[in-house]
């Protein structure tokens, strides 16, 4: 059986409503890279793995532990040379894998991220400018977990995605104290703003600052 040049890991827990957006993108890749497809089911109580099933893709189970786990699980079982984490939520780019990986090997890097677009509420810009613009300008750039690749070898050599709060932060932290990571200028997601509609700006920057706190306090 042909290695895949990458794997896409979608961690989903009660998101049959959302994913078959997602996976309709990843299957509707331009691209004559091999890859392969997991669903990280978070012990779901609707139908989320038999949409998965649907789309052919690889459920792996996951139960009682965090989205951090749940990356890290569908990694595990993954087998491609590059992982593309990619949430429930997130719609990619016809040319997204292509793009992205592209872009990693010219520039050199082991991770990457890219621009996202935020769909919902208008005070969402917030959050999305947050993202466009600040994340990439950090000594050390935050990489979304919705939306990010990373070669293999340096995910596992670093310990991929820990079980703590703002997993992707302090995983993207660890990672470009050892290696070179970005954002591409030029690709583009689209993610869902549900938190923000829901819990309104404040209370989602509230919600991520105590999962910040608690990131910290774990010592990542």
């Amino acid at each position: 059986m042909t290695r895949p040049v990458a794997s896409f890991v979608v961690p989903a827990r009660d998101e049959a409503a959302y994913l078959p957006e997602t996976l309709d993108s990843i299957r509707a890749q331009r691209s004559d890279r091999p890859y392969e497809l997991l669903v990280v089911d978070g012990d779901s109580d609707d139908a989320t793995a038999e949409v998965a099933r649907q789309y052919d893709a690889a459920v792996v189970e996951q139960s009682g532990t965090g989205i951090g786990d749940a990356r890290h699980r569908g990694a595990e079982r993954s087998r491609g040379e590059w992982l593309a984490f990619v949430d429930a939520d997130t719609a990619v780019r016809p040319d997204y894998l292509d793009s992205m990986l592209d872009f990693a090997r010219s520039e050199g890097l082991a991770a990457a991220s890219s621009r996202c677009r935020m769909r919902g509420p208008a005070r969402a810009r917030v959050m999305e400018a947050t993202i466009n613009h600040v994340f990439p300008r950090l000594a050390r750039p935050v990489l979304p977990g919705f939306n990010c690749v990373v070669a293999r070898d340096a995910y596992f050599r670093v310990g991929g995605f820990p079980d703590v709060p703002n997993e992707d932060t302090a995983f993207s932290r660890r990672l470009a104290r050892e290696e070179p990571t970005g954002y591409h200028p030029e690709a583009l997601v689209e993610t869902s703003a549900r938190r923000i509609a829901r819990s309104g700006l404040t209370g989602t920057l509230y919600h991520y600052l105590r999962l910040d706190w608690r990131r910290i306090r774990a010592e990542y």
